[in-house]
């Protein structure tokens, strides 16, 4: 059975919405979903600590990476998990795995697009391959993908905190991709 990881920080509960609809989307495609949300016991002394972690992420197809958009970039959270990831990039540990990402944040700007890349830039150090957003319905922006991100996906709350449907659409099509490309 393919096996995915979605490693994700989720402050507001927005972040976690998305992560649950990537997993809901790899798992139409028979595949085992570990969701690991990075939290505040995970960081000791500034460091992110968790070795059975990284120990299953040694093991799993593909890693798909989460964190709302703070001040042009991931959160602190995920920027301590991807810090310490460099004992599995010294190993080459996540080698030609499949990696993906997703962000939301408060504004169609908000240099959200900065928090996918930096998913990206983090991928592509450690040699995995990575997986952006399709469009599998076109490009119209009021069924899908309607921020219109290619490198993964985006959602944006709304004044009350809710990010929209077509966000959480475009999510789960990212998980079910993902796993549809793992072998």
């Amino acid at each position: 059975m393919k096996r995915i990881a979605i490693v994700y920080f989720s402050q507001t509960g927005s972040t976690a919405s998305m992560a649950r609809a990537v997993a809901q989307g790899a798992q139409q495609r028979d595949t085992e979903v570990l969701l690991y949300p990075i939290v505040g016991t995970d960081i000791i002394e500034g460091r992110f600590k968790s070795d059975a972690l990284f120990d299953d992420l040694a093991n799993m197809d593909a890693i798909v990476f989460g964190s709302p958009t703070y001040m042009g970039g991931p959160a602190a959270q995920f920027k301590a998990f991807a810090d310490a990831s460099s004992e599995s990039w010294s190993n080459q540990l996540w080698h030609n795995k499949l990696a993906a990402g997703f962000t939301s944040g408060g504004s169609p700007c908000g240099e959200v697009q900065s928090t996918i890349e930096s998913f990206y830039i983090l991928a592509t150090q450690h040699s995995m391959l990575w997986v952006g957003v399709d469009a599998p319905e076109g490009t119209s922006s009021k069924t899908f993908n309607r921020l219109n991100s290619s490198l993964g996906a985006i959602g944006m709350v709304d004044e009350k905190g809710q990010l929209d449907d077509i966000d959480i659409k475009t999510a789960k099509r990212l998980g079910e991709r993902v796993a549809s490309l793992t072998h």
